[in-house]
């Protein structure tokens, strides 16, 4: 976890970043979270046929998830602004997925790769992700699960106090 000022994904700002890069650079820290968080999802809902995720923090927890349950581990990515499945990549009508994530703020990332999912005639069954930092908050419309939920403060930008304490936010994410 960081601290400083920043801004998420969301558009949001926090004295709070976490950056679970960090701690995914060490390949059996990443192998032990897609364990744990894939036997969590899984009994949430059993196994999919896949596991996806949003590009570019989610890959290695797709990845990791979906090496854990056994299956195919995807990721959308961005193509002019929208999520799409690319590389390849495809869902069959019917087939059952988990979307996976790093961090979970609002949860607007996560339900860009349900739409993916669900526009490819997919189906989504559970959502994960390594840290919800909404305190729960975030509803996804399935059920959901993470390793570690936090109470992290966020901002909009024009009520943000670390704004207008003179800081500048800046933004350490991939997008």
């Amino acid at each position: 976890m960081l601290e400083g000022h920043f801004r998420l994904t969301s558009g949001l700002h926090s004295d709070r970043y976490l950056q679970c890069a960090l701690v995914l650079q060490h390949p059996q820290r990443a192998a032990a979270l897609g364990s744990a968080l894939a036997s969590r999802m899984r009994a949430l809902d059993g196994t999919p046929s896949l596991v996806i995720a949003p590009a570019l923090g989610g890959i290695l927890v797709a990845h990791e998830v979906a090496r854990a349950l056994g299956v195919r581990g995807l990721f959308a990515e961005r193509q002019d602004g929208v999520l799409k499945l690319r590389r390849g990549f495809h869902i069959e009508p019917g087939e059952r997925c988990f979307v996976v994530e790093d961090v979970v703020t609002t949860g607007g990332s996560t339900r860009e790769t349900m739409e993916v999912v669900i526009q490819a005639g997919g189906i989504v069954t559970a959502a994960g992700s390594l840290i919800d930092r909404s305190g729960g908050r975030a509803d996804l419309g399935v059920p959901r699960i993470a390793l570690a939920v936090l109470d992290v403060a966020t901002y909009p930008p024009e009520t943000c106090p670390l704004c207008k304490a003179g800081s500048q936010a800046i933004k350490p994410g991939s997008r």
